[in-house]
């Protein structure tokens, strides 16, 4: 992973900054430009490498009205889409992964004999922080929000009993791939730490592909509690592995995009690039 991609999200992250301070009014991309100090071709060229579209077409997605069409226009019906094989031995979202999950056993015992390995990345989100057993990846978050100080600390409580080791060579090559830096052909492996409940909301985002969204009630029916969308919300918000598990894609019935444990702004950005990207696709 190369400091490409950061420098990418700072740029997009301050532009999104301006486009909020408009109050919904369009910002053209003369205006965009100037007030980040770019030239206008040369942050149209940053712009479009990130996201693959023009900032204009962009701010269309960023709008707080457009989760509430995706939901409309690109709602996935789980049941459906495991069906179609979008579980976890198949090819999931855009990334292609394999999971495996800890015993209920192993995590009554908070991480106990577990060796974590941890290190800081750039990612298209900002500073990413990335855990990983010898199984795969058990822990993403992101820092551009709340912190690097308190997503480190938000993750180290998370299995207080394991033993952690700062490492990021052992998971470069994982979050390379994990990132689109890699023309890795391997599955990304990921290793699900977390109650049997939850790892069964895990599974069912795995299956809602980029560019789509869900909504709580829909994953309680898709895992067999249709009455437990409050227990799904607090399941979606314990997922430790932000992006790759894709629980920045459950939204309200309603279309809005309520809490997102990495910050809203980020949430955003998830969502109005891969929408950008399934319709320019």
């Amino acid at each position: 992973m190369n400091a490409e991609q950061g420098y990418h999200y700072g740029v997009i992250a301050r532009a999104i900054a301006e486009i909020d301070a408009a109050g919904g009014e369009r910002v053209s991309l003369d205006d965009l430009a100037a007030r980040l100090g770019m030239s206008p071709a040369h942050f149209q060229r940053v712009f479009t490498q990130w996201v693959g579209v023009s900032p204009k077409r962009y701010q269309q997605y960023l709008t707080l009205g457009q989760a509430r069409r995706m939901l409309a226009e690109h709602f996935t019906v789980l049941e459906t889409a495991q069906e179609a094989g979008l579980s976890g031995a198949g090819r999931l979202h855009d990334l292609f992964l394999r999971w495996e999950a800890m015993t209920p056993g192993e995590y009554a015992r908070g991480g106990a004999g577990l060796t974590i390995f941890w290190g800081w990345f750039d990612s298209p989100f900002g500073p990413a922080i990335v855990m990983g057993t010898e199984r795969g990846i058990c822990g993403m978050g992101f820092a551009a929000v709340m912190g690097e100080e308190a997503a480190f600390a938000d993750m180290l409580g998370r299995w207080p009993k394991a033993r952690f080791v700062e490492d990021p060579m052992r998971l470069r090559d994982w979050v390379q791939a994990a990132f689109g830096g890699s023309n890795r052909l391997d599955p990304v492996p990921l290793f699900l730490i977390g109650a049997p409940f939850q790892i069964k909301v895990w599974e069912a985002l795995l299956a809602i592909p980029s560019g789509a969204v869900s909504t709580y009630s829909e994953i309680a029916r898709a895992v067999g509690n249709p009455k437990a969308s409050r227990a799904v919300g607090a399941a979606v918000g314990r997922n430790p592995i932000s992006l790759l598990i894709p629980c920045h894609r459950a939204l309200a019935k309603s279309g809005a995009l309520t809490g997102y444990h990495w910050g809203l702004p980020v949430k955003r950005m998830m969502l109005a690039r891969e929408a950008a990207q399934a319709d320019a696709a």
